[in-house]
């Protein structure tokens, strides 16, 4: 099944501005200012990153006077470590099977 929220997601992920975004967000609710002071560009450009994570569902904003205060979206950030720690135990079970093969099949000899 496709899952478009997610690929909104990873979409939103797949840029270095909008990570560090999302990873100040991980240590609390941060006003739009506090977001745009220590990247390299303007306030509209960081207004036009953020969009793109409110769209995908990461973060989400209140405007409270002129003030804009984001947020992380606990849930949707759940869902992309789900779907992340389900293919790595897959490839860890995969990768285990695989050792057990070579190590059986070790001809006598080898260490």
């Amino acid at each position: 099944m496709i899952n478009y929220k997610l690929d909104r997601s990873f979409a939103a992920l797949a840029d270095p501005t909008r990570r560090a975004m999302v990873e100040r967000l991980a240590m609390g609710p941060a006003t739009v200012k506090e977001l745009a002071a220590p990247l390299p560009m303007s306030l509209p450009a960081v207004m036009l990153h953020l969009k793109v994570l409110e769209a995908s569902g990461l973060v989400t904003s209140e405007k409270q006077g002129r003030v804009r205060t984001c947020r992380i979206d606990p849930h949707c950030l759940s869902q992309v470590e789900l779907w992340v720690s389900e293919r790595r135990a897959m490839w860890e079970r995969k990768l285990d099977r695989l050792g057990a093969f070579l190590d059986a099949t070790k001809p006598d000899n080898e260490p």
